[in-house]
């Protein structure tokens, strides 16, 4: 299977509650984040995707989160806006947009600092 990665960044702050420590309070991060798709096939130009279309799709979700603070958005209400549920809201909005131009969203991983990172993706 050939794979194809992208990496993009956003800012936004948040607060995570009930986890304890400083991460208690209002922080931010520039968060990096990687997107890889997968297929069997090429295209006619032997491209899997073009880098620039799996950006441009990264860029569309990622604009919405850019520069926000993540605890009013709509789609972290009620939940901890923690990494995991960023990653999950990112993948959840990029797999149709693969699907369709029949890939497989293999993963999306958030590095929320030079040494701490999350994954998801679909189940094995």
């Amino acid at each position: 299977m050939f794979e194809v990665t992208i990496k993009r960044s956003f800012a936004a702050a948040h607060v995570l509650k009930e986890i304890g420590g400083r991460c208690e309070e209002l922080h931010g991060h520039n968060f990096t984040v990687e997107v890889t798709v997968g297929g069997e096939t090429l295209d006619d130009r032997d491209l899997l995707i073009d880098f620039r279309d799996l950006k441009g799709w990264t860029d569309e979700v990622l604009g919405g989160l850019d520069h926000k603070y993540l605890n009013d958005l709509a789609c972290f209400e009620g939940v901890n806006p923690s990494s995991e549920r960023v990653a999950k809201y990112i993948y959840d909005r990029l797999a149709p947009r693969a699907s369709g131009a029949g890939l497989l969203l293999r993963r999306v991983t958030v590095w929320e600092s030079d040494n701490a990172r999350v994954s998801y993706g679909p189940k094995s």
